[in-house]
């Protein structure tokens, strides 16, 4: 059997340092965008010429925070609440052979700064370091299909829980509007979309759970459904 050797033409920059954080798909967290940085030799204008007419695009990436060796015949979708499998290549997961995944994104700028482009993204679904190995233009007239079946995943996924901050966690907002104002909008979307393995989800009981995004730890608590977030910090570690 063939194999081939592929390198990374960018790295991206998101606000995602680790899986348990980024949402499933993008476009479910809008206030989650990132950046894509090209990497040499790709990082010269003559690459880019003629993507400002495009406002979105096909990133094809490597899930690179997950075991080479590890790939599955079947998974267990989390729509499916994790109670049936099907087949890896019927689902988005991450334990694929080739471990190659494709996400559709916004292009919202492009920053060409010295010897840097910079790709300014929408909302996505990738996490800060991801290896990026195509970049393809999204065209709608042959991309999109409105009508199309999707099977167990036809409608967009609602929002598990509700999200509120607890008094501390406001005056540590407070601290940190000035610079990142789009910090609050953040936590909600990401925890509302519930990032709990599905075997989780329908534990009753109260649990505290951390996640980071960008340098912040956030810890927030669960109790049926009602989300609290309680601490909000640039240096603790959950």
């Amino acid at each position: 059997m063939m194999t081939y050797s592929i390198n990374p033409i960018g790295i991206i920059h998101s606000p995602y340092n680790e899986k348990f954080a980024v949402p499933r798909q993008p476009n479910l967290v809008l206030a989650g965008q990132g950046e894509l940085h090209l990497l040499p030799p790709f990082n010269d204008p003559n690459c880019i010429k003629g993507l400002e007419q495009f406002s979105h695009l096909w990133l094809l990436f490597q899930f690179h925070q997950i075991d080479p060796k590890k790939w599955r015949l079947t998974v267990r979708p989390p729509r499916l609440g994790g109670n049936k499998t099907l087949g890896v290549f019927a689902t988005r997961s991450p334990f694929r052979p080739n471990h190659i995944g494709l996400s559709a994104v916004e292009l919202k700028d492009i920053v060409l700064e010295k010897k840097q482009i910079i790709l300014k993204l929408g909302s996505l679904d990738l996490i800060d370091g991801t290896p990026i190995i195509d970049i393809k233009p999204y065209l709608p007239y042959c991309d999109s299909y409105p009508e199309a079946n999707a099977g167990y995943a036809q409608s967009v996924p609602e929002q598990k829980l509700t999200v509120e901050f607890s008094t501390s966690a406001l005056n540590q907002l407070a601290i940190y509007q000035n610079k990142h104002p789009q910090l609050a909008e953040l936590i909600t979307q990401v925890i509302a979309q519930d990032p709990r393995p599905a075997y989780k989800q329908s534990n009753l009981d109260q649990q505290t759970y951390g996640i980071t995004l960008y340098h912040f730890n956030i810890k927030w608590q669960i109790t049926n459904q009602q989300a609290t977030v309680i601490d909000i910090d640039e240096n603790k570690i959950y």
